[in-house]
């Protein structure tokens, strides 16, 4: 028998509370043999607010979690695996056409499996700008400017932003935190 990741809906926020029921459940019913994964998907993101960082978990996928759960030869949920995460309470239904689940193919689970991987290395700067947004100067010696995106930098916290100094544009970078949208 092989086993295959399925995505399930479940109430947005409930993620980590429909995880932990069905973990209780697995573990009641001694059905690891099953059901051997259950994920809600993180990413750490920095944030600089007045000058401070900070790290925070955020969901990649709110409103749905992933369970790796034993199938037939015929890639069909195990009678066992079915009952146990349809009886738990929270989950809404699985992902799939119809009334079908389906399962995740081998492609997509390497890509979650891999964000997972690189998520736990370093968390990025949660940046809301892209080029060319048009933004105003918070902070700053340019402070009250106004400037176009030129370049965004979130490994550093910093975007390029062109201003015009003397009727001729100059670019200034910044830290993400000064600017604001315009």
């Amino acid at each position: 028998m092989a086993k295959k990741w399925y995505v399930l809906r479940v109430q947005s926020g409930k993620e980590d509370t429909v995880k932990r029921n069905l973990e209780k459940r697995v573990n009641a019913e001694a059905a690891q043999d099953v059901i051997s994964g259950v994920l809600v998907p993180t990413e750490s993101v920095a944030e600089i607010k007045a000058g401070k960082r900070r790290v925070r978990e955020r969901k990649k996928y709110p409103g749905y979690i992933f369970v790796e759960i034993e199938t037939d030869e015929k890639n069909q949920l195990v009678d066992k695996g079915w009952y146990l995460i349809r009886e738990t309470s929270g989950i809404g239904d699985f992902v799939g056409p119809g009334s079908k689940p389906a399962p995740m193919s081998d492609r997509e689970v390497e890509k979650m499996l891999g964000d997972l991987k690189r998520g736990e290395e370093s968390p990025q700067v949660k940046i809301d700008f892209r080029v060319g947004d048009s933004v105003k100067i918070k902070q700053g010696p340019f402070e009250n400017f106004d400037g176009i995106v030129e370049e965004v930098f979130p490994n550093k916290g910093l975007v390029k932003v062109v201003v015009t100094i003397f009727g001729r544009p100059t670019p200034v970078e910044l830290e993400y935190w000064q600017v604001e949208a315009n």
